[in-house]
Order: C-alpha cells, then structure tokens, then sequence
C-alpha cells in the first residue's frame, strides 16, 4: 500500500499533519536559537548602544513568538491531523479485510455507504482540523481502486496481504523507531554534557586567571544546554522509544496467531483486534503530547 493507495481525505490529512509538525518544531527551533542569540549579543553589553538595542529586539522576537505559539498553539493541528489520519487509516484496512462493520460481501454498495459514513464521523469528530486540511486538497477517491482490489482478495490473498503489507511494515516501523530515538536521545545528552562541561572548564579557567579572555562565553553555552534538554523534552525520546519497544514486541505477538486465523469471522476479530492494538499506540502518543 503506497500513501496514494489511501482514501483522499487520509492523504490531505496525512500531509498536513507533516506539514503541521515540521512548522511547530522549527517555531520551536527559532525560540532556542533566539535566546542563545541573546545570550550572545549580552556578552557585548560594555561595547556599544547599537548592542543593547540589537538585545532588545531579539527579546522582543522571543517575547512575540512564544505569545503567537502560546495562543495560536500550532502542536494542535499536529496532533489533530495526526488522529486523523490515523483514525482514517486503521478503518480503511478495516474495509479491505472485509472486518466489522465491513463484512457485507453481497451488497457492496451499503458496504461503500457505511465506510462514508465512517469517514464522516470520524472528520466530524476532529472538525477543529477542517481548516488545516482544507489548505491540502486531494481530488483522488475516497474509495480507492486498490482499496476494492484488496478486498476482493480471496481470504489466503488477504490473509497474506495483511500480514505483510500491515502488521509486517507496523513492526518494522515501531523498531525502526526504537532505534532512531534511543540514538537521537544518546546524541542529546552528550551534547548536553559537552556544552556544561565546556562551561565548567571556563568557570575554573575564569578563576584561576581572569585575564585569559576578554569574552567568556558561559552564558551562551548554558543557554544552549538548556535549550538541548528542553528539546529532548518536547520529543520524548527515551519515553518514546520505550513505548515503542513494547508496541512492536506486541504486534510481534499478534503477529504469530495470524496463520491460526482460518476463517472469515475469525479473521475479522483478528483485524479489529490488531487494529485496536494500532490505534491504543497511537491514542496514548497523542494523550502523552498533551501532557
């Protein structure tokens, strides 16, 4: 399944969401490098006017960019298009697996009805993204051809179609994740200890002889720790790689019961079951954002 394999409303959705993601975490980048800025143009106070005016404005930037993100709060539309297209997602494999509410195999046209009224509700139930999504139209079908190739699958096909193209790919994905977190977080945290150690050295340098430099830049290296800690904060790396951790072992378990599953009920339990276990992951991300 590739991204244009999807229903038109996931694809606006998910691309939004990215879009709403990438510009929240450079706001946020754009607050860090402002106050480190700061902190730099203060080392000059003694030199010049021009330089208190230029601190001045930086503050003034600062000030007026965490009032615009403190009432705008641009994260929302992340995580709104982000449930979203989740939500739109784990239905839509719903429908191609034949699962409940998409058993119906003689009329599939209450079967399209229903999975538009799906769609419905879940936009209905996330109408504060509206806006959002309505800057990325899509004009490709809510019911993709592929969507009804897959479905009309015979139950080895999609049995098979399933367990690789969707439990398969979840699992690669969650460990892939696992293993990019951890490294960002071990990144972080020796950045972290380099810069205050840096800072340390230069206290002991300062004390022992004043004279060694004209500019002492401790100020501007705490500022950049903080920033550092505060940005492993906002991603959550080691809490999200242990989440992570424990989603992937669990799709593994789901993963070997699906060659037990033999007939059509018994599948459809078994997709529900497993795209439940999807999307308790994906709720809890979104829960653990508004923490």
């Amino acid at each position: 399944m590739t991204h244009d394999d999807y229903p038109a409303l996931y694809q606006s959705a998910d691309e939004s969401s990215g879009a709403a993601q990438s510009s929240y975490l450079w706001l946020v980048r754009l607050q860090y490098g402002l106050l480190l800025a700061a902190s730099t143009v203060a080392l000059w106070f003694d030199n010049s006017p021009r330089v208190l005016l230029a601190y001045s404005f930086i503050i003034f930037a600062s000030t007026a960019l965490l009032i615009f993100m403190s009432v705008r709060k641009p994260e929302k539309d992340w995580y709104g298009c982000r449930a979203l297209s989740e939500s739109i997602k784990t239905t839509t494999w719903r429908y191609m697996m034949r699962a409940e509410p998409f058993k119906n195999t003689s009329h599939l046209r209450e079967v399209k009805n229903t999975f538009a009224e799906y769609l419905q509700e879940i936009l209905d139930a996330n109408g504060h993204v509206r806006d959002t999504i309505s800057r990325r139209p899509k004009s490709g079908d809510q019911i993709t051809p592929m969507m009804n190739e897959v479905r009309a699958l015979t139950f080895d096909e999609r049995r098979n179609f399933y367990r690789v193209e969707r439990i398969d790919q979840q699992r690669a994905w969650y460990v892939s994740k696992v293993k990019l977190n951890r490294r960002h977080f071990v990144a972080w945290i020796v950045f972290c200890v380099t810069v205050q150690s840096s800072a340390i050295i230069l206290a002991l340098a300062r004390a022992s002889n004043p004279e060694i430099l004209s500019i002492w830049p401790m100020e501007p290296l705490l500022v950049a720790a903080s920033a550092a800690i505060g940005w492993i904060q906002i991603k959550k790396f080691n809490e999200l790689a242990s989440a992570y951790s424990l989603t992937a072992h669990e799709i593994g378990i789901i993963q070997t019961r699906i060659q037990d599953v033999e007939t059509d009920d018994d599948f459809s339990d078994f997709v529900n079951e497993a795209e439940l276990a999807f999307s308790r992951e994906h709720t809890q991300w979104v829960a653990r954002q508004h923490e």
